[in-house]
């Protein structure tokens, strides 16, 4: 958007762009508009007093109480900004102090500015410093009040002289001796290296270290009474290790004197809420939160704030097409943005558990989104705004352009799925799906689901995926097994092998209780959020009222959804919105876990969340089809957080490509040859046009079909050339439908769908077809679609051992290959 409008600002001068937010870097924006005005509106927060690692590992050794709450003159040790005029103002106070004992105007200065750069400055000149002054002016009082802000006494000015030398220059004892005490006090600079240095070499600073975050606690609570905590974690896992270690030391188990909290974006609203509450008198409030707590919330009552600096970041690697979540290192502006919570209210104090040098090397600011996330939504809004353009082209025009890789896949699937031509252009597919307000794989799937009768659980898959998946966090360690029986009993309505297909069961669980007013009951039952619900159930009011505008839904839309219940038409909704997403579950070896493979040769495990983490090996035999929204890398590498078993046909019926071979390699290899021999001058297309009729030639040759270059199958040439007709009806009426959205299907391109709509349900009527099972096909079915009569049933399974096929080459075809894509 803002490179739209970067190009429009010339061609409109009376357009205004104001652009506003608290974080973001100002100056690159300017450029950005060509140097456009900064407007800098100072905020407003209670003065924060901040320690880093090596000052905490000093805190933690030494007796003193470091735990002071801040003053509202207290302020930040991070160095302030001063401008021209204030340091200008500054030596002029300074100079006044010394000449005429005019001290109101510096202390006015230092006391409202804030800052360490204010109790530190030196005069421009002579290098003196307020404590310089006050100490040769034997101020006892404003000395302590500058060496509790933090001022350093061992500051030299111009001459080369201290605060101290100051002090005992002009006889001033006792200031002298209050100098002296606090140099002593203060561990040195080389000490504090020293603690720094043995820690990290003992302690990996990537990983969060719970024993310190308990120590540190412990010393909070010990040595002050009143004040919540919050502690920034990374995720979840590090939430609940921290919140277990807690609740198993004998400190903080008395419930009457702490109460701690888990603060996560999946955990119950109810559970939530519980942070803005006031602790009873003579209770601690501990607050274990990730980064929702930084800027979304504002907790009134906290007064320490602990940063572990890490948090959990999701980001795209587009060199192995897989997302990535793992924790990694805050940025500048993150920091500024916890250390401000201890403020927000009353000054507080701020422990960051990552060194000075290490606060120094941080990022200024997070990565831009347009450079974490997948681009097939953004790349096909690009071609909607503008057809002729050329995507890449218009994403090198914005402001953190995304790197070619990742503007290449996502081409790539709006090209899978039809919505572009391989010449970039935008089909009719393209521009429908382009404009409903989810991704376009989804959007596809509804209007695949509309043809087959089957819209209501779309619609609630398509809503899930762009929000959020349901199902809640729990937050006690009881409850755990709780929750995960809970899932498996809602996906065991849809033969409990899917993930997907528990969110559905979920839903519509969740929609005939509330009919009765007991949604809140069954959301507690089965560990679900009640306001994801609330959510979905409008964002399906929307998308379907879209739908309906758009032409592809009647007024009455009930008849869209007859089939809604029927597994094996349920599946194939599934494929339509999750392809090319596909994997085969390998057996695993020695009580190893299982491992899904995919069509990039990517050994995957599934998450232990899953529902079906457990159950598959314990139902099936083969090695089941997988269908799976994304690939996570996580701090334990790849892994599968929600996938789906499905059958061979829905696969067969939706794949991008599906390629035919001879299921005898060695009998085709001698046929080859001997109609070489016979005839040597025969030309290559001859040749391969004898091998495609010589592996079509019979109906019950047996063939080999190879799903998008490297998922095989079994099958005969008929049962084959009955797939590829569905296919090319189904793309028929796709076509149709987007092209004429408000006109019913013609004759032949409905009874095929109906057919295909009987295929698929008798192939659900038993379970789940899964490879090494058949799949049999009505040969009433496929008359029904004007496609030839079947004489007896088709049987199509997953070859065991793929290693045996030839490699594919040529464009992903061997020479004995036929494409019927």
């Amino acid at each position: 958007m803002l490179a739209i409008i970067r190009d429009m600002l010339p061609s409109y001068p009376q357009l205004r762009l104001v652009l506003m937010s608290a974080t973001f870097d100002a100056e690159r924006f300017s450029d950005y508009f060509g140097g456009c005005p900064i407007i800098r509106v100072p905020g407003f927060t209670y003065p924060v007093k901040s320690f880093y690692l090596e000052d905490v590992l000093s805190i933690l050794r030494s007796t003193e109480n470091n735990h002071r709450k801040c003053t509202s003159d207290d302020v930040t040790m991070e160095d302030s900004i001063l401008t021209e005029e204030y340091r200008v103002a500054l030596d002029e106070a300074i100079d006044l102090a010394l000449s005429n004992d005019e001290f109101d105007p510096l202390l006015d200065l230092i006391s409202s500015e804030g800052g360490r750069k204010n109790f530190n400055y030196q005069h421009s000149i002579t290098g003196v410093t307020p404590l310089m002054v006050f100490a040769g002016k034997g101020r006892v009082g404003d000395i302590c009040m500058l060496l509790s802000f933090g001022a350093d006494c061992r500051l030299q000015a111009s001459d080369g002289n201290t605060a101290l030398d100051w002090a005992e220059g002009f006889d001033h004892v006792e200031a002298a001796e209050i100098i002296k005490k606090h140099n002593e006090k203060t561990i040195s600079h080389t000490e504090k290296e020293t603690l720094l240095n043995k820690y990290l070499s003992s302690v990996d600073p990537e990983l969060i270290d719970h024993v310190l975050i308990e120590q540190l606690l412990r010393r909070i609570c010990a040595e002050s009474k009143d004040g919540a905590i919050l502690v920034f974690l990374p995720g979840w896992d590090d939430i609940n290790k921290t919140r277990e270690r807690l609740q198993s030391s004998p400190f903080f188990k008395d419930e009457s004197k702490f109460v701690i909290i888990s603060l996560h974006s999946m955990i119950p609203s109810v559970e939530q809420k519980k942070v803005f509450g006031l602790p009873p008198p003579g209770c601690r409030k501990i607050v274990l939160s990730t980064n929702i707590a930084e800027t979304s919330v504002t907790i009134e009552d906290v007064v320490y704030v602990i940063d572990s600096g890490r948090m959990k970041e999701k980001s795209y690697d587009p060199y192995n097409n897989v997302s990535t979540l793992q924790s990694s290192w805050i940025s500048k502006a993150s920091a500024k943005q916890r250390e401000g919570r201890a403020g927000r209210c009353q000054p507080g104090i701020c422990y960051h558990l990552y060194s000075k040098d290490r606060s120094a090397s941080l990022p200024d600011f997070q990565v831009p989104e347009i450079k974490r996330i997948p681009l097939e939504e953004l790349c096909l809004q690009v071609k909607l705004l503008d057809p002729s353009c050329r995507i890449e082209h218009f994403l090198q025009k914005t402001l953190d352009p995304p790197v070619h890789e990742t503007i290449h896949n996502g081409i790539t699937v709006l090209q899978e799925i039809g919505a572009l031509t391989l010449e970039e252009n935008l089909t009719e597919l393209g521009k429908r799906v382009g404009s409903l307000p989810v991704h376009p794989l989804k959007s596809k799937m509804l209007l695949i689901a509309i043809l087959l009768n089957c819209l209501d659980p779309a619609l609630t898959l398509a809503c899930a995926a762009d929000y959020r998946d349901p199902f809640t966090l729990p937050t006690q360690p009881d409850e755990k097994k709780r929750a995960i029986d809970a899932k498996s009993e809602l996906a065991s309505l849809s033969g409990g092998l899917s993930d997907q297909l528990a969110v559905i069961a979920a839903f519509e669980g969740w929609k005939i209780a509330k009919g009765k007013d007991e949604g809140s009951q069954f959301c507690s039952r089965y560990c679900i959020s009640s306001s994801t619900m609330r959510m979905i159930s409008r964002m399906r009011k929307q998308l379907e009222t879209e739908l309906r505008r758009s032409g592809f839904l009647p007024e009455a839309a009930s008849n869209c959804s007859v089939n809604a219940q029927d597994p094996g038409i349920l599946h194939a909704v599934l494929v339509a919105g999750l392809y090319p997403m596909v994997g085969r579950l390998l057996r695993p070896k020695n009580g190893m876990k299982p491992i899904v493979e995919t069509s990039s040769g990517d050994k995957v495990r599934l998450h232990p969340r899953s529902t079906l983490f457990k159950l598959l090996f314990k139902k099936f035999s083969g090695q089941p089809l997988i269908m799976f929204d994304e690939i996570t890398r996580g701090d334990r590498g790849l892994h599968i957080r929600k996938c789906s078993v499905v059958g061979p046909l829905p696969l067969l019926l939706l794949a991008m490509e599906i390629v035919v071979a001879p299921a005898n390699e060695k009998d085709y290899e001698d046929t080859y040859v001997n109609d070489s021999n016979e005839d040597k001058i025969e030309s290559h297309d001859k040749l391969i046009a004898l091998r495609e009729e010589k592996i079509m030639s019979s109906p019950d040759n047996a063939v080999k079909v190879i799903v998008d270059r490297w998922l095989p199958f079994e099958s005969m040439a008929l049962d084959v050339a009955h797939i590829y007709c569905l296919r090319e009806r189904l793309s028929a009426a796709i076509l149709y439908k987007v092209t004429h959205p408000r006109k019913v299907l013609p004759e032949h391109l409905g009874a095929s769908l109906k057919a295909m709509s009987c295929i698929l349900s008798k192939d659900g009527m038993s379970e789940i077809s899964l490879p090494l099972e058949p799949v049999d096909l009505s040969s009433t079915m496929i008359s029904a679609a004007n496609i030839g009569q079947l004489n007896g049933t088709t049987k199509m399974e997953l070859n065991e051992n793929p290693e045996h096929h030839k490699s594919l080459t040529n464009n992903g075809k061997d020479e004995n290959s036929v494409s019927i894509s």
